[in-house]
């Protein structure tokens, strides 16, 4: 009886996962369009010979503004240069594309069988895809739209002690409607030296990269978001209500830490604001394990 039940199972099993890659009538996936050449970017900063770089961005405001009007041009913030919006100028955000205009769809990646065995499963892994050679949604272009098929190499993974950690050291825990305030936040084996702005096409186009010392190099974002429920997951799709990312040229094995300046807030309520490192193309930075936290802080504050 037992049997007849694990075999049971174990079909219904097969057909679930039968019908979930086979649910809503996709049709054969088509390759993914080859990616034009990764974008430069700007502004960025400039390696010096002692190893740090000199921040050289173009058309730099005087600070962040205010909550009501806040700046939209990269500027200098305590020694070094915010972007608002990764670089990204209002208006500048491409059209979503959807459809099937240049093999745009669903992503079905192609799957290959690999030899490496996980521990505890018996049977090979089997990679849903490693590239978008079996994707007919169009390639990723750089700019910040969805629906796309990022084509980039992963790059370069430092060793586990070299991966980059970060910390929100001081924050406030209340603020008043349109009060400026700060965030003071360190950061560990991330060099501050590379950033490709999301307005020249430089999301998610460059592979990611170590200096010499084997240590990312990159950046970080620091975001403010409302809150309209502390029970529920927030909705991802609204502008947060602050964001930037901060190169200044320096970081490095040694913690060190960054001054953030928020404008203020114009909503009150319970505010989220979050703090993570980006490679020099705005991912995350990749860790060595698994297990290892990602370098991202976030803390929660009463807009009064």
């Amino acid at each position: 009886m037992l049997a007849t039940l694990g075999v049971f199972g174990a079909i219904v099993a097969v057909n679930q996962v039968s019908n979930a890659g086979t649910r809503g009538g996709q049709t054969k996936a088509k390759a993914c369009p080859t990616t034009a050449a990764p974008a430069t970017g700007a502004p960025t900063a400039t390696p010096s010979a002692g190893g740090s770089a000199t921040p050289a961005p173009t058309g730099t405001a005087t600070g962040p503004g205010t909550a009501a009007k806040p700046e939209t041009r990269s500027y200098h913030d305590h020694g070094a240069i915010q972007h608002p919006g990764d670089g990204q100028q209002p208006g500048t955000l491409a059209q979503r594309g959807r459809g099937n205009q240049n093999g745009s769809g669903n992503c079905t990646p192609s799957t290959g069988p690999s030899t490496s065995t996980a521990p505890g499963n018996p049977t090979a892994l089997e990679p849903l895809g490693a590239d978008c050679s079996g994707s007919d949604l169009q390639a990723h272009d750089g700019f910040q739209n969805g629906e796309r098929c990022v084509g980039t190499e992963f790059g370069e993974v430092g060793a586990p002690e070299d991966n980059p950690t970060l910390l929100i050291t001081q924050a406030p825990t209340s603020v008043r409607v349109n009060q400026q305030f700060t965030l003071r936040v360190s950061t560990r084996n991330l060099v501050r030296d590379r950033f490709l702005g999301a307005a020249a096409g430089g999301y998610y186009k460059e592979s990611s990269f170590l200096n010499e010392d084997g240590l990312v190099r990159g950046h970080f974002h620091s975001a403010c978001r409302m809150l309209t429920s502390n029970r529920n997951a927030p909705d991802p799709a609204p502008v947060p209500a602050f964001f930037v990312a901060t190169e200044d040229g320096n970081g490095g094995a040694t913690p060190d830490t960054v001054t953030v300046t928020v404008p203020g807030l114009t909503q009150r309520g319970q505010a989220q604001c979050a703090v993570w490192a980006g490679d020099g193309s705005h991912r995350i930075p990749m860790m060595a394990r698994a297990n290892q936290v990602p370098a991202f802080d976030v803390i929660r504050l009463t807009v009064r």
